[in-house]
């Protein structure tokens, strides 16, 4: 027989919060798992990141909790065996994938009976796969291994729902048609969907083959390097990314935003710095498949160091978190320009250049007028 409502148990009022208590209830459940756990700031290369076996799910993972992820965002690495396919997947959340490196196939369907759909895909290629979904990864190689990053809020699913395991293979969930062809080919939008803004090139879809060619990006004003950049929203979801591409021997504008943003590099050399305001700087070198995590409020700039345009992917937490995100509203507060930033900034790009034997590409005039702007033609 139930408590009367006025009788508070006791087993209650004793809990203390869950981030009291040994942290999250994902990051219990991500402890319990017995894998690898990459934290700090970067991850110098996902190709190599050591994983350990996962047997309940057949392949070999790490997750991945850098610092400004904690509670906000889930990001793991899988790898698939050489000609292997792995047991059937249902997952509560939608889920964002990153093909890190390899080639295989993706087989998706709503419900037990339903009519499947399978793709393939590449080395940097990105699709979703939608709550409730159940979906069968395979890698096409018999020689290679193929690793995959995965990107999710089941920290805060987790937070709301403190009950792990109806997230995975739920029977009761079923997914829904969020799209009268899933992953057909992507299209561009303009104007607002789903509450966001379309910035001139926002692009919707379930399944984009190669971030790391893809070629359709306008002008990125306001950010400096004369970048450009795409926006990108995925049918019946919450989950958005935007990828940034700018030229050799430039770098952008310092700007901060809020927690659990995940970045990944598809094309380019460079660093990043990472800093919280008036504290130490960290620098992050990163290449091809490189990843990183700027903390809540820390301001991080990105500097291109090859000798062709460099690329971003930035997967977004949640809008509760984006904080000032894309679009800076106070540019005193949230963004630094070049005429206000600390020497040691331009003085530590050009001496990583002329390691390389190159000069810089960055205009004399950035330096000297606030909020210069580039050129596009």
């Amino acid at each position: 027989m139930a408590a009367a409502p006025d009788k508070p148990r006791p087993d209650l009022l004793s809990r203390t919060p869950a981030y009291q208590n040994g942290g999250f209830t994902y990051d219990r459940w991500m402890e319990a798992q017995g894998l690898p756990i990459h934290r700090g700031y970067y991850i110098g290369d996902l190709r190599t990141a050591p994983l350990g076996r996962w047997d309940e799910r057949e392949c070999d993972a790490a997750f991945i909790q850098l610092m400004g992820q904690e509670g906000v965002s889930e990001a793991r690495i899988s790898e698939i065996r050489p000609g292997a396919t792995l047991p059937p997947l249902k997952l509560a959340v939608d889920e964002l994938i990153y093909v890190v490196e390899g080639r295989g196939l993706t087989t998706v369907w709503p419900s037990e009976g339903a009519a499947k759909t399978t793709f393939e895909w590449q080395t940097r290629s990105m699709f979703v796969v939608p709550h409730n979904f159940t979906h069968q990864l395979s890698n096409a190689q018999g020689d290679r291994p193929v690793r995959l990053l995965h990107y999710n809020y089941l920290p805060v699913a987790m937070s709301a729902v403190q009950d792990p395991s109806i997230f995975f293979n739920n029977p009761v969930g079923v997914g829904e048609s969020v799209e009268d062809q899933l992953y057909a080919e992507a299209r561009g939008i303009t104007g607002e969907i789903q509450g966001m803004p379309a910035p001139g090139s926002f692009w919707y879809g379930n399944f984009f083959p190669d971030m790391g060619a893809w070629d359709k990006l306008v002008p990125f004003r306001g950010r400096g390097a004369g970048g450009t950049t795409v926006f990108v929203g995925f049918p019946g979801s919450e989950l958005s990314c935007h990828m940034s591409v700018f030229p050799a021997r430039t770098y952008k504008r310092a700007h901060r935003h809020g927690p659990g943003r995940v970045i990944v590099i598809p094309r380019g050399e460079g660093f990043s710095i990472l800093w919280e305001e008036g504290k130490e700087k960290i620098v992050v070198p990163w290449h091809e498949a490189s990843l990183f995590v700027p903390p809540n409020r820390w301001f991080h700039q990105h500097f291109n160091l090859g000798g062709e345009p460099a690329r971003y992917l930035a997967f977004h937490p949640l809008r509760q978190f984006s904080g000032h995100a894309e679009s800076v509203q106070d540019r005193a507060r949230d963004q630094i320009d070049y005429t206000a930033e600390e020497p040691w900034v331009r003085e530590k790009f050009e001496a990583e250049l002329a390691q390389r034997g190159l000069s810089t590409g960055m205009p004399p005039e950035a330096y000297t007028i606030p909020n210069y702007e580039w050129g596009y033609d």
